[in-house]
């Protein structure tokens, strides 16, 4: 296991989180904007902000953080969605838990739950997505 513990790495955790902080404005701004404009029930806006963050999360990581050349941008997109996916079902179980059984600000429950799906996300896609 140490030999996944590089500097190269650790930058690409540091260059995915940076993209995750990007994603975190699409995320909450998207979110407000149908919770709190729209009116759309929270868990559902939840999901509608989480999976548009998640695009363009995609995107940045191609480029920027794993730097992919694969051809098969369907397939890898694909895989990155799924895991997403994955993502929002344990980041929906974490805003649940703290927001309606701990009765945590939804906000802050929701900062809390992206915390998590952050390591998720980047392991998953270190050793699947852009494992090539």
């Amino acid at each position: 296991m140490t030999e996944y513990f590089t500097t190269e790495f650790l930058w690409k955790f540091i260059k995915f989180a940076a993209v995750g902080f990007s994603g975190l404005f699409v995320d909450f701004g998207i979110t407000f904007l149908c919770k709190e404009k729209i009116r759309i029930q929270k868990y559902l806006s939840n999901a509608i902000g989480f999976t548009s963050a998640a695009t363009t999360n995609y995107l940045l990581n191609r480029v920027w953080t794993f730097q992919s050349h694969d051809p098969r941008i369907m397939l890898e997109y694909s895989q990155f969605l799924i895991i997403s996916l994955i993502g929002l079902g344990i980041n929906t179980l974490v805003l649940w838990i703290l927001n309606s059984r701990f009765h945590i600000h939804f906000y802050l429950s929701k900062l809390l739950a992206i915390g998590v799906v952050t390591l998720w996300n980047f392991l998953a896609n270190y050793f699947i997505t852009f494992a090539g």
